[in-house]
């Protein structure tokens, strides 16, 4: 698995997680989803993602996005 997969897999995961949150206990979970929403757009246009550069630590080979 490359580094822009585990990324996108990650903002995908967060992204549901607070959906499901957000429906079953309380609506504030949907503001995580705003984040990640807001992250996803932030790192598209300035190129750092944190998510990212923790998945390196953890030595996960890059892909052709984040290098």
């Amino acid at each position: 698995m490359t580094l822009d997969r585990a990324v996108l897999m990650f903002a995908g995961f967060v992204v549901l997680l607070s959906l499901a949150l957000g429906y079953f206990l309380s609506p504030y979970w949907f503001l995580l989803t705003a984040f990640a929403g807001l992250n996803m757009i932030q790192a598209s246009i300035t190129g750092f993602c944190p998510a990212a550069m923790i998945f390196k630590l953890f030595g996960i080979k890059e892909g052709c996005a984040f290098r």
